[in-house]
């Protein structure tokens, strides 16, 4: 999709002068920060990763010329996000974009429940701990734009991915209620809910993907959906992934759901 100048402006001039980025460093929070650095705005880039975020800023700057500073930081620890909130305050923060996120998959009787509440802690609760600032920020601003990666499965339960399509259901009702909660403040909230993506998403999570989206796919047209809609299903896989189940009735699209990531993931059961 095309990203075109007046776009860009309308990005800077709503939302500049500084975006923060959590989840920076890979997959659709890198493209992420790419188009919003492409757009005019300095980026603050989080993730857990600080060479990665190092790289990744030398490039935007030396590409975009634009401001691009790193923060490294483990989301699931709670003192890691209060302190990303605690340096953001040193920047004119106009836009959060909050994609720092993973799963897991396969049998739940059978995870690891560290990382089940580690991924609680980094796609919940650190998410909340930003929105929850950057509201407050922007209201006294008077605008700003904040952006939550929700998921396709956040809107029915899926087995053998439940906690991480749980997760994903607290994001997408979050900033649906947000979207219109905030919107008199000027704020606006968007629940981006991309289909599969590929991402690095699926080594960490342990599944063998099939048809995905790259990351380019989404980026541009979540930024294009801010201040337009309150959730946007990017890319053409999702959109048709989405339509294509919606007459079937919510228990139906769990039996679905199953059947698709039971294969993504029988190789766990294999082993």
């Amino acid at each position: 999709m095309n990203f075109t100048t007046a776009e860009k402006r309308r990005l800077k001039e709503k939302y500049g002068s500084w975006a923060i980025i959590t989840g920076a460093s890979s997959g659709i929070g890198k493209e992420l920060s790419e188009r919003v650095a492409e757009s005019g705005l300095n980026v603050l880039l989080v993730a857990r990763r600080k060479d990665l975020l190092d790289e990744l800023a030398s490039g935007i700057k030396n590409k975009y010329r634009v401001q691009a500073r790193t923060l490294a930081a483990d989301l699931s620890e709670e003192n890691e996000a209060t302190k990303v909130i605690n340096e953001s305050k040193n920047f004119d923060i106009g836009l959060l974009i909050a994609s720092a996120g993973f799963g897991t998959s396969g049998s739940f009787v059978d995870s690891s429940l560290e990382d089940e509440i580690n991924m609680v802690k980094v796609n919940c609760t650190a998410l909340l701990m930003f929105t929850h600032h950057f509201t407050k920020v922007f209201k006294q601003r008077k605008k700003g734009g904040i952006i939550l990666l929700s998921s396709l499965v956040g809107f029915q339960g899926v087995p053998f991915a439940a906690n991480y399509a749980a997760t994903k259901a607290y994001v997408q009702s979050l900033a649906e209620a947000l979207n219109a909660e905030l919107k008199p403040s000027g704020i606006d909230v968007l629940a981006a809910a991309p289909g599969p993506v590929l991402s690095g998403f699926s080594e960490r999570s342990n599944m063998v993907m099939g048809a995905a989206l790259k990351p380019s796919d989404v980026a541009i047209p979540i930024l294009k959906a801010l201040g337009r809609k309150a959730t946007v299903l990017p890319g053409l896989l999702t959109k048709v992934l989405v339509y294509s189940l919606a007459t079937v009735p919510r228990w139906g699209k769990i039996m679905i759901m199953k059947a698709v990531m039971g294969g993504m993931t029988k190789h766990q059961r294999a082993n």
